[in-house]
């Protein structure tokens, strides 16, 4: 089933959104020329930890960024800190980007949890793969971030065969991280990513 890109007003209530402009209607327009839309439902929360997959590709941050934009979501990011230098930097911040050490991660699930205890919204999306490789095991930061800030973990699907962004269920996370995780990785199995699957 082919989907479409939502305006922002048609995003739920307590989901932290931006106001509409010129900046929006062009990336849908980009998104819609390129065959790409959404597929699913936003849930109506105000906080959560929004996780993106199979990330495969520097393409799969181009779209997730374009779709952002054009629906004017706003959805804090992670992503490594290599890439907040000069004008991409700058423009990455602006976006919503959180730079990371990824090879300082002590300290990082902690301080998150802290932020998502001062903000009354905030979305904050994670790539569970750390990495465009495939991998067979996620890196768990994103379910200790959710289950020790007591937010719900919301997954969202690359799926490069029909050009579709699949918003998933939410999952309140459990004391079982293992199964929950199970459970994230069961609905992204059927979809494929530009070079690889889950």
């Amino acid at each position: 089933m082919k989907g479409s890109v939502l305006a922002p007003a048609q995003l739920p209530p307590h989901m932290p959104h931006l106001r509409d402009g010129w900046r929006r209607r062009l990336c849908r327009n980009v998104l819609q020329l390129c065959g790409w839309s959404l597929v699913g439902n936003f849930p109506d929360v105000p906080k959560l930890v929004l996780i993106a997959a199979p990330h495969s590709s520097w393409w799969d941050g181009i779209w997730g960024l374009l779709m952002k934009a054009a629906i004017g979501a706003d959805v804090h990011f992670m992503a490594k800190r290599e890439l907040f230098r000069g004008p991409l930097g700058a423009l990455l911040v602006k976006l919503g980007g959180i730079p990371i050490n990824r090879g300082a991660a002590a300290g990082m699930v902690e301080q998150t949890i802290d932020r998502f205890g001062r903000e009354s919204t905030l979305w904050l999306g994670i790539a569970p793969e750390g990495t465009r490789r495939h991998m067979p095991r996620w890196k768990t930061g994103f379910w200790r971030i959710a289950h020790g800030a007591g937010v719900p973990v919301f997954p969202v699907a690359f799926n490069y065969p029909d050009k579709t962004i699949r918003l998933g269920p939410l999952l309140d996370t459990t004391d079982d991280m293992a199964a929950d995780i199970e459970r994230l990785r069961a609905f992204y199995a059927p979809f494929q990513g530009k070079y690889h699957g889950i």
